[in-house]
């Protein structure tokens, strides 16, 4: 991570609660925050996809694709 790219907890904080960066309650969607899995809406269920960031989109695909992969 750049310095550039730095966001304080605080501001990642406020972007987690706000309602219109969740889509249907339940697809994070914001793309100020860089964060490639940013922690689901209940944090302690773990990660979700931040899918504002075409990085993440990528990860998902990879990730999907190595399932599918491994189950052939």
């Amino acid at each position: 991570m750049t310095p550039s790219d730095h966001t304080d907890q605080q501001t990642k904080d406020a972007w987690h609660a706000d309602p219109k960066n969740w889509k249907l309650g339940l697809f994070y969607f914001n793309p100020e925050d860089k964060r490639i899995l940013p922690p689901k809406r209940i944090k302690w269920l773990g990660w979700t996809i931040n899918f504002a960031n075409p990085w993440s989109v990528l990860t998902l695909i990879l990730m999907l694709l190595a399932l599918v992969f491994l189950l052939s």
